[in-house]
C-alpha cells in the first residue's frame, strides 16, 4: 500500500549529488545517503579537496573507503513514494475520534484527530515513526519501511512494519511510545474484527496492553490504581508493533545463517590450499632428499610424516569448525522457522508470551576472526630440507625435528624435549625504565610491568616507546644462548620476544621481523599469533600461564614454550644482525580485564 502523501516531501528521498530521487539507495557510516553510483563516482574522482572517501554534505573523512551496501528498507519506501508521487490520487476521508468512554485521556490528547484520513497513520505516531527512521540511518545502517494496508473490515488499523539492521536495534527492551499521551489507540478498542479474550474479573474485552507489567488488559483494569502511572498502550497496537519485530529478528537469524554459511566456504577454500601446499611441500621435500638418498632415506620418511601429521591436524580442526558451523546454522534455522510460525499466529496474548524468548538474540560464537591455517603454506618444509642439504651429513640426522618445531599442529600437542635443556641457559632479565611507555609501571626490582590508567611524568628520550605500551631489558645479546620465564597469568591480551636495538620507538610501529621485532602475541584470551607478515596463527589448545623465551644468537633462533605443559609453541628462525633485548608488552588494561602484571619468574628446571 502507499504512504501518505501528506507526510512525505520529494526532499526527503532525494540524492543530494544528483538531486533526482534515490536509486540504489546506500548509506555512508556518518548516516548520510546517496545513490550508489553518485557516491561512488564522487570518491571514484577523488571527491572535492582531493580526499577520496570524504561525506559530501558532513566532510567527515574515511580512513578507508567505506564497503556500501544497498540500503533495502530505504530503498522500498523510495520505491513506494515513487509510487504515491506517480498516482496522484488521495481520497480524503474523515474518521471519528475514537475514545474509550473507561479511559482517563484528556480530550486533547486523543489519538486519532478527526480531520484523519482512511488508512493514515495518526500524526504522533507517524512523526515519530520518521523521527526514529532518521535516527537510525544517521547511524549508517538500513532504517524502516512502513506500511499502511487497508482492510475493508477495519479500515483504521494501521499495520507498521520495520525493517532494522540487525545490529542497529535492542530487541530486548519493547520500543517507546509513539507520542507522550499516556493512552492512545490504534483503532477502536472494540473493533468488532478481533475477537477479544474476557478479563476473568469484570468480564470485560483484553483491550489494552501494559507494557510496565507486561500484561493484558480491559478497560477498567487500565484505569485501576496499580495502573495509574503505567504505560498502558492498545492491546491490538502492541501485537502489530511486536509482529513487525518477530520480522526483525527473522532478519537478524538470516543474517547469522549467511554469514556462517560464508564462512563454511571460507574454511573449505583454506583447506584446499592447506591440502595444495602440503602436496607442493611433498614434491619439494622428496627432490631434495634424492641428491644424498643413501643418508637421507630415513629422515625423509620422518619428514613426510611431519607434513602429513600436519595436514590431518589441519583437516581435523577444519572438520570441527566446519560441525560447529553448521549446528549454529541448524539452530538458528530452527529459531527462524518458530518465528515464522509466530508471525503467523492470530492470539495475540499467546503470541506476546512467546515473543521475549523468540525475539532475543541467541547466543552465538564471534566466526570473524576464525580461519584455517597452516605453517606448510609459506613452503618452510622445503625450504628448510634445501637449506640443511647443504650441511654437514651430521646436521642431516637432525632435519626430522626441525621440521617438526617449524609444522607441528598444537593441537596435537607433544612434550617437549628440549625444555630441560633450554632452561640451562637462563639469564637474569631486568625491565630497563628508560624505554618504557609512560602508561607503564615497572617494580622496584625491574621484575613487573602492567599498564597503568594515565600518563605518567617522564622524560620523552630517544630509547623511550611513545606509543606503543611496551618496554624492553637492561640485558642485550648478541651472541650465545639465553633463555627466560615471564609469566601471564589469565591476562587476556600480551606480546614476548625480543626486539633489535636500533628499532623504531616513536610513532606508529610496524611489527615484524623485518622491522626488528621477533614476538609471540596473545589477544582476545584465545588468539594466539607470531607477528610476521601477515602474522602467523597458532592454534594452542592448552592455554600457558607462564611463557618460556628461548634465543641461539649464533643461528638466530627465536623460541617459545609452555613452561607447565613443556611444550614448545613455536620457533622462528632468521639471522640477528644487531643486538637484540628482551621485549615486554602487557598490553592496555581493556576496562580493567587486563590489568595482572607480566612477571620475570625465575627459572627452576624442569624434570622430563
Amino acid at each position: 500500500m502507499a504512504l501518505p502523501a501528506a507526510f512525505l516531501s520529494e526532499d526527503q528521498f532525494t540524492c543530494s549529488i544528483c538531486l533526482e530521487v534515490f536509486n540504489k539507495p546506500v548509506s555512508t557510516p556518518c548516516g548520510h545517503s546517496f545513490c550508489q553510483s553518485c557516491i561512488s563516482s564522487y570518491w571514484d574522482r577523488g571527491g572535492k579537496g582531493g580526499n577520496s572517501c570524504q561525506c559530501p554534505i558532513c566532510k567527515k573523512s574515511f580512513r578507508k573507503r567505506p564497503e556500501l551496501h544497498i540500503n533495502r528498507a530505504l530503498q522500498g519506501i523510495t520505491e513506494q513514494f515513487k509510487q504515491v508521487a506517480n498516482a496522484s490520487m488521495w481520497t480524503d476521508q474523515s474518521m471519528g475520534q475514537v475514545d474509550n468512554p473507561n479511559s482517563n485521556v484528556h480530550p486533547n490528547q486523543s489519538a486519532l484527530s478527526q480531520a484523519q484520513r482512511t488508512g493514515e497513520m495518526p500524526d504522533g505516531i507517524f512523526a515519530e515513526m520518521m523521527t526514529r527512521f532518521q535516527g537510525l540511518s544517521a547511524s549508517g545502517v538500513p532504517s524502516a519501511t512502513i506500511s499502511y494496508p487497508s482492510e475493508p473490515q477495519s479500515p483504521s488499523r494501521v499495520n507498521v512494519h520495520l525493517a532494522f539492521n540487525s545490529q542497529s536495534m535492542d530487541h530486548g527492551s519493547p520500543p517507546p511510545a509513539y507520542s507522550t499521551i499516556r493512552r492512545h489507540s490504534v483503532s477502536s478498542a472494540e473493533d468488532p474484527a478481533f475477537n477479544l479474550p474476557l478479563c476473568p474479573v469484570h468480564r470485560r474485552e483484553l483491550a489494552f496492553f501494559c507494557r510496565t507489567d507486561n500484561i493484558c488488559l480491559c478497560s477498567i483494569c487500565s484505569n485501576a490504581a496499580e495502573h495509574k502511572e503505567h504505560n498502558i498502550t492498545p492491546a491490538k497496537r502492541e501485537w502489530f508493533i511486536k509482529k513487525s519485530q518477530v520480522g526483525i529478528a527473522d532478519m537478524e537469524l538470516r543474517d547469522l545463517i549467511e554469514e556462517r554459511e560464508r564462512k563454511v566456504e571460507e574454511l573449505q577454500n583454506s583447506l584446499k590450499g592447506i591440502q595444495a601446499a602440503a602436496q607442493r611441500e611433498t614434491e619439494g621435500a622428496v627432490c631434495a632428499f634424492t641428491k644424498l638418498i643413501s643418508t637421507v632415506e630415513c629422515c625423509q620418511a620422518e619428514v613426510l610424516e611431519v607434513i602429513e601429521l600436519s595436514l590431518r591436524a589441519a583437516e581435523g580442526r577444519t572438520q570441527n569448525l566446519l560441525k560447529d558451523l553448521q549446528e549454529e546454522i541448524a539452530e538458528l534455522k530452527k529459531r527462524s522457522d518458530a518465528l515464522n510460525q509466530l508471525s503467523h499466529s492470530e492470539d495475540y496474548v499467546l503470541f506476546l508470551q512467546m515473543f521475549p524468548s523468540l525475539s532475543s538474540r541467541p547466543q552465538t560464537k564471534t566466526w570473524s576472526g576464525v580461519s584455517v591455517s597452516s605453517p606448510m603454506t609459506s613452503g618452510v618444509v622445503h625450504s628448510t630440507v634445501t637449506q640443511m642439504m647443504d650441511r654437514l651429513q651430521e646436521d642431516i640426522r637432525k632435519l626430522p625435528e626441525l621440521c617438526q618445531r617449524s609444522t607441528l599442529d598444537q593441537s596435537v600437542p607433544r612434550p617437549s624435549t628440549k625444555v630441560k635443556r633450554v632452561q640451562e641457559y637462563a639469564a637474569d632479565i631486568t625491565l630497563d625504565p628508560n624505554t618504557a611507555h609512560p602508561r607503564l609501571i615497572i617494580s622496584g626490582d625491574g621484575k613487573q610491568v602492567h599498564c597503568g590508567e594515565n600518563h605518567q611524568l617522564v622524560t620523552d628520550t630517544p630509547e623511550r616507546f611513545d606509543r606503543v605500551v611496551c618496554v624492553l631489558a637492561h640485558q642485550g645479546f648478541s651472541s650465545g644462548r639465553h633463555y627466560w620465564e615471564v609469566e601471564v597469568g589469565d591476562k587476556t591480551d600480551w606480546d614476548l620476544g625480543i626486539a633489535s636495538q636500533s628499532i623504531n620507538r616513536k610513532g606508529k610501529i610496524t611489527v615484524s621481523p623485518a622491522n626488528g621485532y621477533w614476538f609471540l602475541s596473545l589477544r582476545d584470551q584465545m588468539d594466539y599469533a607470531f607477528r610476521t607478515e601477515p602474522s602467523t596463527n597458532l592454534m594452542v589448545s592448552i592455554r600457558p600461564s607462564r611463557i618460556g623465551i628461548y634465543v641461539d644468537c649464533d643461528k638466530g633462533l627465536v623460541s617459545f614454550y609452555n613452561v607447565e605443559a613443556r611444550l614448545l609453541l613455536y620457533t622462528f628462525t632468521d639471522s640477528f644482525t644487531d643486538v637484540v633485548h628482551p621485549f615486554f608488552s602487557p598490553c592496555t588494561n581493556r576496562s580493567g580485564r587486563n590489568q595482572a602484571p607480566l612477571i620475570i619468574c625465575p627459572v627452576a628446571v624442569t624434570d622430563q
